[in-house]
């Protein structure tokens, strides 16, 4: 009898044993698994999904404010820039839609009936900015108008015979062009890096000096301060308030009595806070604020 229970101790046992290990393998994972595990995505935050445009910040709901209006003219009009694409000719000046890639037939088409005014990689200056109510007019070296030389149109007589007048001796000049950017509503309200990155599918501005900063660090501390600070002071020319204050919105010339003549630059309207800027010929001579 104990030789009995003795083995049928052993087969529980057994069984037992291998109820275990069976267990144990299914609880388990497939070594393949762990030998190798599914490659895990990227984790770098700074590198957007694939198939996922980058999206460009947009513009404010609120139309351009007097303040960036200022901001814009002091700090775009007269910069240089480098040309990604070439820019034609032509007094009626070529449109592009802000935000949006150039239309490459169109330009191709507009360099073939107006010409090249210049080519791609060219650097060419911002010389003039009109903000208008749904676009940005720039003037590029000057704007795309041919100017009036009266030599050109002269000629000389000599008895019955006309002479054409010689060639100018003069340094070529250089040709502009006009550009419109055109946002298709209110023109938004922006900063100047803003209408830069707008302008980038046609000018690429970095690398390229700044015509109004170099020009600000040429003068006298009190003026640099003066115009960061957005105010006119006495000694100023009318350059430098411009640069500090923008173009006026109303002029008012007088004369004294001693026959001395004055303008008055007028920023603001009453009963807003209101700023006159006394000229005496070019100089700032008085600074009034009243609120």
């Amino acid at each position: 009898m104990n030789a009995g229970f003795t083995l049928v101790a052993a087969v529980l046992l057994a069984l037992g044993a291998d109820q275990q290990a069976v267990l144990r393998f299914r609880s388990e994972p497939p070594a393949a698994s762990v030998a190798n595990p599914a490659p895990l995505a990227p984790s770098n935050p700074d590198t957007p999904p694939q198939n996922t445009p980058v999206q460009s910040s947009a513009h404010s709901s609120q139309p351009l404010q007097p303040t960036s209006r200022l901001l814009l003219i002091r700090y775009v009009n007269g910069e240089f820039a480098k040309l990604v694409q070439s820019l034609p000719g032509g007094k009626k000046g070529f449109r592009i839609a802000a935000g949006k890639p150039i239309n490459m037939q169109k330009l191709s088409d507009a360099l073939r009936l107006y010409g090249t005014a210049a080519s791609q990689g060219d650097t060419v200056q911002i010389t003039g900015l009109e903000i208008r109510s749904q676009d940005i007019v720039l003037q590029i070296n000057g704007g795309g108008k041919k100017h009036f030389h009266w030599r050109e149109h002269l000629q000389v007589g000599i008895g019955n015979v006309e002479a054409a007048p010689p060639p100018p001796s003069g340094p070529a000049e250089v040709a502009g062009a006009t550009l419109i950017l055109d946002y298709g509503r209110p023109v938004p309200d922006m900063s100047p890096d803003d209408l830069k990155r707008d302008l980038s599918a046609m000018f690429d501005f970095s690398k390229q000096h700044s015509a109004a900063v170099n020009w600000i660090d040429t003068l006298p501390p009190q003026f640099q301060d003066a115009i960061k600070d957005h105010r006119a002071v006495v000694g100023m020319d009318q350059e430098m308030v411009i640069a500090a204050m923008g173009r006026p919105e109303h002029k008012v010339r007088e004369k004294g009595p001693e026959g001395n003549e004055t303008e008055d630059w007028i920023y603001g309207n009453p009963p807003a806070p209101t700023t006159f800027v006394t000229f005496a010929g070019d100089t700032v001579i008085r600074v009034e604020v009243f609120n």
